[in-house]
């Protein structure tokens, strides 16, 4: 018997709320970019999930960004003070095969796979490749090779020393909200060894690029425990990153180095790219108003635990078009 097979699937809603609050000075156009629909997955399916918009004059038009992930584009085109943009999910995760890292190739045949050489490569490969180069948030440097090369060791699996990557960001460096923001670069991360998960993840993937590994930034949830004998809160959670990284066998493989752990059942995913840039939940232009930073609330609850009601209010009040990728 596998050792998914005594796993049961787990049913989340999961609410995301983004709310700019009325200021008193009128917002007269805004165009925003969203990222907050799941997406579907061999181990992740997804029952009704939508977006709703306050004030409800917005035009929202659905589709797929450049990643295959669900995105939506989000107009505003009559002035308005304050916006609440609330994604609602009904999404379930099922078990998914574990793999055995140590039996991955070892790391170097892996980077010289990516060798230029005459001939057809297979489009898994091909698409690896997106992720095997420096992007806005994730440099290649010296520096950053060499903390991959720390447990890179020569001929080393190269799941099994990912993992041993995972780890030793987990056990080197200190979860701190306080410690960086959403500009910090890898380097802050590296120097202050301290940083939230958006920062471990872009650190890990900047370290295995930097050797000639393809990793992708993950974007999600993350199912936590709340105080022991309390209830749940609603609104208390917030968004999570961690890294696939690319193995012939067996494909895009996950890691998690906030918490050392390989993603399962309480991963929720919502998409992947790059870095963060290409998957921030919420981007946008506007015209009017005043600066203010957002008020950002996140539920992820067990369907099991729903309290009676549940927690959904149903499809958004939208002007709705049809898809379309963006001018």
């Amino acid at each position: 018997m596998s050792e998914t097979a005594c796993l049961n699937p787990i049913r989340y809603c999961i609410i995301h709320e983004t709310e700019y609050p009325a200021c008193g000075v009128a917002v007269s156009l805004a165009q925003h970019l969203l990222h907050l629909m799941p997406r579907a997955l061999p181990h992740q399916t997804l029952g009704d999930c939508h977006i709703l918009i306050e004030p409800d004059q917005a035009a929202l038009r659905e589709g797929l960004d450049a990643f295959g992930n669900p995105v939506a584009w989000l107009a505003l085109e009559t002035p308005h003070d304050g916006l609440l943009v609330r994604a609602e999910s009904d999404v379930t995760v099922h078990p998914r095969p574990v793999p055995d890292l140590a039996e991955s190739p070892p790391w170097e045949m892996v980077r010289d796979g990516f060798n230029y050489r005459p001939g057809l490569r297979s489009p898994e490969s091909l698409e690896a490749q997106r992720y095997l180069y420096a992007s806005p948030r994730v440099p290649c440097a010296p520096a950053l090779a060499q903390l991959a090369l720390e447990v890179f060791t020569p001929e080393a699996p190269v799941l099994q020393a990912a993992e041993a990557l995972m780890a030793l960001i987990f056990e080197d460096f200190t979860f701190d909200p306080e410690a960086t923001e959403v500009g910090s670069s890898v380097f802050d991360v590296l120097e202050r060894k301290r940083g939230v998960c958006q920062d471990f993840a872009h650190l890990m993937i900047a370290a295995l690029r930097s050797i000639g590994l393809p990793a992708r930034y993950m974007s999600g949830y993350l199912l936590t425990a709340p105080p022991p004998g309390k209830p749940r809160l609603i609104g208390a959670d917030a968004s999570h990153a961690w890294v696939a990284v690319w193995c012939p066998q067996h494909g895009w493989v996950e890691f998690d180095p906030t918490n050392n752990i390989r993603p399962g059942l309480h991963h929720v995913t919502l998409g992947w790219g790059r870095d963060f840039q290409d998957v921030s939940p919420l981007r946008g232009v506007i015209l009017g108003g005043v600066a203010q930073n957002p008020e950002v609330r996140v539920t992820v609850m067990p369907w099991a635990e729903m309290p009676e009601g549940g927690l959904m209010r149903g499809p958004a009040p939208l002007a709705e078009v049809p898809a379309q990728a963006p001018k």
